[in-house]
């Protein structure tokens, strides 16, 4: 399946199988990508050879679908992938008529150039199959294509482009979010009302700057639902 609409030259469609891993995972592990995982397929590559661009942080973008079992997120066996194949991978993970869209950024392993280590991922929710929104600008190089493809999975990018900083924005919310909601837990937990009155402070400075960080009015954070 053409998931993003890209050129005829950039095609593979050539099936992967799962035991090509096998060197790279425990016992555990390999009966989940048996239990998890029912097919992975190489869909596409964009490289200088199929889509006349180059780039000098990313040389490749290789595009997987990987069709599952049932509707979860296996993080785990993506990781193991991506850390066995030392290019940028796009996974596509399908069931049924649902799909999930997930990229981590990685760099080479400095003492085995074949292996890689993932810095950052992005991914987005489950969505209709036939709803995908999301494609890849082949414009200027392929590292404006991969980090403009990154930006539109990040739930937290606006104007960042460059990957580096999109990367340390998306930190910076995410670590913002979880402090937030730390908070809230130990607010709800504290019996004391001075220590009380002290969290909130703090509770509501972290909402300024996760605030100011969205471009959002801080009293669109205050319900706990909205920032979990």
């Amino acid at each position: 399946m053409n998931y993003f609409n890209l050129p005829a030259s950039t095609i593979v469609n050539r099936f992967v199988p799962k035991n090509a891993f096998d060197e790279f995972i425990n016992s555990k592990q390999k009966k989940k990508f048996a239990d998890v995982i029912d097919k992975i397929t190489w869909l596409n590559k964009l490289s200088k050879e199929t889509i006349n661009l180059t780039g000098n942080e990313t040389s490749e973008v290789q595009i997987f679908e990987v069709r599952l079992k049932e509707a979860v997120y296996p993080k785990d066996l993506l990781d193991i992938i991506d850390k066995a194949i030392p290019y940028q991978i796009v996974f596509v993970l399908s069931y049924k008529e649902v799909a999930l869209i997930s990229t981590s950024k990685k760099h080479h392993h400095p003492l085995n150039e074949d292996k890689a280590v993932v810095d950052w991922s992005f991914s987005t929710t489950w969505f209709n199959s036939s709803d995908n929104n999301y494609q890849f600008n082949l414009k200027i190089s392929i590292d404006f294509v991969y980090a403009d493809f990154c930006s539109q999975l990040s739930n937290y990018a606006r104007e960042q482009k460059d990957l580096s900083d999109l990367i340390e924005y998306d930190k910076k919310i995410k670590e913002l979010k979880t402090r937030i909601s730390a908070m809230q837990s130990a607010i709800k937990n504290e019996k004391q009302f001075n220590r009380k009155v002290e969290l909130n402070l703090q509770l509501n400075q972290a909402r300024r700057k996760l605030s100011e960080l969205l471009n959002l009015d801080t009293n669109d954070l205050t319900v706990q639902g909205s920032i979990s």
